[in-house]
């Protein structure tokens, strides 16, 4: 080797793992200078079938939170059954649906990632609503007990959702629009929980009673499941009717993949990683406040707010109505502000998940202190808590894509479950505080349990964040790789390799 070439050798730099040449510091590829193509593309395509999935995910989630508040409502003159079900009992029943989700969470990023996304979305989604419109024949039969274990495998169903839905993300988003196309699948989660909250209280009322509810919801999973199963797709490289323009696009932007080399997820690193712990602890005091709100607000306004069933699930529904507006109005601000460059991408991530988590932990503050009889003013605060929480979607909840595209899947699967056990937890917790669920000074203590966790998962999330790719994030050549390219000039061996990092 002369010694130009030496120099060259020497003037290489460890980059993501691999050695980059001090020449080819910028990117091969400058997303802010990728012009997306016009019109609707089958990247929108996907972002809709997907938002509509969760749509019905969501709504299959929630429709026993209100559900419950009429099954057990034995003044009710209705036909259908009624169930001698306690706080203690309800608790129960609302957190099982989590203990089977939190259990195939990591397995579901690792199979997304192998088999693809599409099919575990169409098994998920599907077991999941056959279950629902069984849900009243369930209940009938085995009481509480066969309800729980049909909640349990409903979860199970369901755990696959999350992680394949980032791994879809991951695959059909561009940089640029990364924040957008994320938000709006999302939104998807809030739009499902305002549909079910605010038709439940008339289904309920009505000549088809709460059964009612469970058939809705599930028949609407099984046509969304229809849907999937024909105008889905794993990846731009899979999919039949993409333009060449479109699917040149989607690539450039995420960069040269070379798909010939093997991704092994690299567990130790990604479990000791300070940004992925950050956006864990972000993630589960996110949903400690989240799900605390979703499964006890319709016994909060029924029993300290004096509001009956139908006034209740439309309530109910009013917080996440105002979220699924506000996700639409922050994730183009989020974009707007790193495409021009006047917020770096880490910035924006952390000035998000701040509105999203510490405005809503204020909320409950102001919450616990409300009068009882004040409804005004304490559905103002719970809309308020709910509805700007919708900003984490640019703060955490699209973090896993930042810091590793290439395993954003298994990653959403490990913070999905530790977040979820909090989903298991809190609604335990609120059945044990409250001993009489009139009383709202106890309903304070959950608020304030609520607002502590907010206020503690973000100040981790600003001081451990990150958004920039992580050096874990390339996949590991084969061993023949390797020989490959220890046979190589060293020159030449470096340059292929700078031009595989994004």
């Amino acid at each position: 080797m002369g010694d130009s070439s030496k120099a060259d050798h020497k003037n290489t730099i460890e980059m993501n793992g691999f050695s980059k040449d001090t020449t080819m510091e910028k990117p091969k590829f400058d997303d802010h200078d990728i012009k997306p193509p016009s019109g609707f593309g089958v990247r929108h395509v996907q972002t809709l079938l997907l938002f509509f999935g969760l749509t019905v995910a969501y709504a299959l989630r929630v429709n026993l939170s209100v559900a419950i508040v009429a099954m057990v409502d034995k003044s009710s003159k209705s036909d259908f059954d009624h169930f001698d079900w306690n706080e203690q009992t309800k608790s129960v029943i609302l957190s099982s649906f989590f203990w089977g989700y939190v259990v195939t969470q990591i397995p579901a990023g690792q199979l997304a990632q192998r088999v693809g996304a599409k099919v575990l979305l169409l098994f998920s989604l599907g077991i999941c609503s056959t279950l629902a419109v069984l849900t009243p024949l369930f209940a009938h039969l085995g009481d509480d007990k066969l309800v729980i274990t049909l909640r349990i495998v409903q979860g199970l169903s369901q755990g696959f959702i999350f992680p394949s839905t980032h791994t879809l993300l991951s695959k059909w988003a561009p940089v640029s629009e990364r924040g957008r196309l994320g938000t709006y699948c999302y939104a998807g989660a809030q739009f499902g929980t305002v549909i079910m909250l605010a038709s439940s209280g008339f289904l309920a009322s009505s000549s088809i009673g709460w059964p009612g509810i469970f058939y809705v919801s599930g028949a609407a999973g099984i046509a969304w499941t229809v849907a999937w199963f024909f105008f889905g797709g794993n990846s731009p490289v899979e999919h039949g009717s993409i333009s060449a323009e479109e699917r040149d696009f989607i690539e450039s932007s995420l960069g040269n993949q070379d798909h010939s080399k093997k991704i092994i997820t690299p567990w130790k690193a990604i479990f000791t990683s300070a940004p992925m712990i950050a956006l864990t602890i972000a993630h589960c005091s996110h949903n400690w406040g989240f799900w605390t709100l979703l499964t006890e607000m319709p016994t909060f306004m029924k029993n300290v707010l004096d509001l009956d069933i139908k006034s209740n699930a439309l309530l109910s529904s009013l917080p996440y109505l105002v979220m699924w507006v506000l996700s639409m109005v922050f994730s183009p601000i989020s974009d707007f502000l790193i495409n021009r460059q006047y917020l770096s991408r880490v910035t924006s991530r952390k000035l998000f998940n701040t509105i999203g988590l510490w405005i809503p932990m204020g909320a409950l503050l102001g919450l616990a202190f409300v009068p009882k009889g004040e409804i005004d003013l304490a559905v103002a605060l719970l809309t308020m808590a709910v509805g700007i929480n919708s900003a984490t979607y640019l703060g955490f909840q699209v973090n896993h894509i930042d810091l590793a595209p290439n395993h954003a899947g298994t990653m959403m699967g490990i913070t999905n479950c530790a977040a979820n056990i909090m989903s298991i937890i809190a609604p335990l917790l609120v059945g044990l505080v409250l001993q009489d669920a009139t009383d709202p000074v106890q309903w304070r203590t959950v608020f304030y349990i609520a607002a502590g966790i907010y206020f503690f998962g973000n100040l981790v999330f600003i001081v451990l964040g990150k958004a920039d790719i992580q050096p874990w994030n390339e996949p590991r050549p084969d061993k023949k790789d390797d020989d490959n390219e220890a046979a190589m000039p060293n020159n030449q061996n470096t340059t292929e390799r700078a031009d595989y990092v994004d």
